[in-house]
């Protein structure tokens, strides 16, 4: 497919269904040509007050609509953002240097599936429930300010802000300052929706302005945020002062564990295939590949042919298969990880292939003969590597899965699928896939320990927004 070139300079937020001016900008690159092909405002504690004003005078009408008007709402959205679909691609290419085919089908496709999943949801029956006497209502929980990361930003918003105004909230959003320009598609959309005005605003800017604005607001009643498990902390500590809920999802160091009856070949090709997806920056990427001991230089042979495999470079290229990351400070960041591995003793094997345009381009690696102590092996890398480690039995097995102070996702190969299932049961984890089963849209989503707390997507993630009350009668 051709993806036109992207260039959209703004310098508004978006409060009460306009845009507004404010005339501080922050500028963003193209990473695959270091570029600057846009701009995006650069907001603070004022804009955010005015945000959340506005969308605390809307909850108290969209909160009383019907489960059916807002599917309809959302019902309009999602065809306005259909409309857009090239234009969506196209601007995820640009800021993020997701290659064509992963921008589409990871990023703007898989968006579109979760909005639509939640127009779907609303159309079902709503499902009282009922204690003896007692009459339990879930009602819509106020203001949610929505803080997004930069790997997967149309992705993130969707997840947040979907769910959100399904449950009946107002939100106010605030994108990643290195990627904010998908965000602008999705209020101009909104608008031309008909979304009633206030029920969704966009205040770009920095964590430490617009983020911190909201965390600390009063009246904002809920924080959802994804991010890493340090900012993620202290979010939670900083939201603890106004006793505002906070929902999680944050860093993940997750294992595909390999048992020994499994397709070695095929596990292993596929768990490359998710530690290098998206260049790697993704939180629930497998980084982690266990193997029995007997077979370890079986797999890390496979695991740096599959690695050796891929095409590396122009994202808007449709051959190409792993992009830029996401700025120098990233690329600095992981090569480092890779130096440090190699000076305590680790194998580094990164693939080979032709010299690397400009742009923050990093070739998948595989590190094999880690300790699994050491930091490569338990540290979120956040760029296409892979940690290949032995282990000794099931239980050995269980132990080096469990060994990691995230716990957001995770895999399983067995060619007995009742094993498979006894296994993903003793991991501490939020999501275990078995052999490479489908991503379900509307199955929770969400961590374990340092992973963060809450849940995302389907009606777990509608939750999130919701309030509990009983009703005796």
């Amino acid at each position: 497919m051709s993806v036109a070139a992207v260039e959209d300079f703004r310098d508004a937020v978006h409060i009460d269904g306009r845009w507004i001016s404010i005339g501080s900008t922050v500028e963003v690159e193209n990473p695959a040509t270091q570029q600057v092909i846009g701009s995006a405002a650069n907001g603070g504690a004022v804009e955010v007050n005015r945000a959340v004003r506005a969308a605390r005078a809307a909850f108290a009408t969209w909160s009383q609509t019907s489960r059916a008007e807002r599917a309809d709402h959302l019902d309009a959205l999602l065809r306005q953002l259909r409309t857009r679909h090239a234009q969506l691609v196209a601007t995820t290419v640009a800021e993020v240097g997701a290659p064509v085919q992963v921008a589409t089908e990871g990023h703007v496709d898989l968006s579109l599936e979760i909005l639509q999943s939640y127009v779907e949801l609303l159309r079902e029956p709503e499902e009282l429930e009922q204690v003896a006497n007692s009459l339990i209502l879930r009602e819509p929980a106020g203001v949610v300010g929505c803080i997004t990361p930069w790997n997967d930003p149309l992705y993130q918003l969707m997840i947040k802000v979907a769910a959100a105004l399904a449950a009946g909230c107002a939100v106010v959003a605030k994108p990643a300052e290195l990627t904010p320009l998908t965000a602008h598609l999705l209020l101009d959309a909104a608008v031309d929706a008909g979304l009633p005005a206030s029920v969704l605003n966009l205040v770009p800017g920095s964590g430490r302005e617009v983020g911190q604005a909201l965390v600390t607001h009063p009246d904002v009643d809920v924080i959802s945020f994804t991010g890493s498990t340090a900012v993620g902390s202290a979010i939670a500590a900083t939201a603890a002062a106004t006793l505002k809920r906070v929902s999680l999802e944050l860093g993940g160091k997750s294992a595909s564990v390999v048992l020994p009856d499994a397709d070695l070949r095929a596990a292993v090709r596929a768990t490359v295939d998710s530690a290098t997806c998206n260049t790697g920056q993704t939180c629930s990427a497998w980084t982690r590949l266990l193997v029995p001991a007997d077979r370890y230089e079986e797999a890390v042979a496979a695991a740096v042919e599959r690695a050796g495999e891929f095409v590396v470079g122009d994202p808007l290229d449709p051959a190409t298969e792993i992009g830029p990351l996401v700025s120098a400070l990233q690329r600095q960041r992981v090569t480092e990880f890779l130096q440090r591995a190699e000076r305590e003793g680790a194998v580094v094997d990164v693939a080979a292939g032709p010299e690397l345009p400009v742009g923050h381009y990093c070739r998948p690696a595989v590190v094999s003969h880690a300790e699994r102590d050491s930091e490569i092996a338990r540290e979120e890398v956040f760029g296409p590597v892979l940690v290949v480690l032995a282990y000794h039995g099931e239980d050995d097995a269980v132990a080096v899965a469990n060994d990691t102070d995230y716990g957001l996702a995770g895999a399983v190969w067995s060619a007995d699928e009742d094993r498979a299932l006894a296994f993903a049961q003793r991991m501490r984890t939020g999501q275990v896939d078995i052999n490479g089963a489908a991503f379900n849209v509307r199955a929770p989503f969400g961590g374990y320990k340092r992973s963060g707390y809450g849940r995302e997507l389907g009606r777990h993630g509608l939750d999130e927004f919701t309030g509990i009350k009983a009703v005796q009668r």
